[in-house]
């Protein structure tokens, strides 16, 4: 009995842990894959710079690219209206024209970054302002737009 019960018990939990879950094709569930891929390409790019992982030219490009690539995406997947589980303030969706500015800014910096990427030979220290615009631009958004 006493199995049965705690079988039921986690069964439940992991029912309510499967509804709490984000639909992986709704546009905040594709945003927020997205923005995940953004932030771990942004840290490895950041910790070769940082010395955290160990710089490689080639790898830091790719990155950089990829990075660039992933930065135009998640605006298409902002719909019309509000969410419920987003964790974007409604000031996205009441100040539409400010949140593209800043899309354009963040498209902007990696852009720039990829160019900066392609200068050879590539040297850590060059890259250092470019990933500052890209960080800077992220959080600009970040404390604009976002709930924390």
């Amino acid at each position: 009995m006493i199995a049965r019960t705690l079988l039921l018990l986690a069964l439940s939990g992991l029912t309510l842990t499967a509804c709490d879950r984000v639909d992986p094709n709704s546009p905040l569930g594709q945003r927020q894959a997205l923005f995940k891929q953004m932030l771990n390409t942004s840290e490895d790019l950041g910790g070769m710079l940082r010395g955290r992982i160990a710089f490689d030219a080639k790898e830091f490009a790719a990155g950089a690219t990829q990075l660039d690539q992933l930065a135009r995406q998640p605006w298409q997947h902002f719909p019309q209206v509000r969410e419920e589980d987003s964790s974007a303030r409604d000031e996205v969706w009441q100040r539409q024209e400010r949140f593209q500015q800043l899309a354009r800014d963040l498209e902007a910096s990696t852009a720039a970054l990829v160019l900066a990427s392609t200068q050879a030979p590539l040297k850590a220290d060059a890259l250092a302002a470019p990933v500052d615009r890209v960080e800077k631009a992220c959080k600009a958004c970040h404390e604009e737009f976002r709930v924390y």
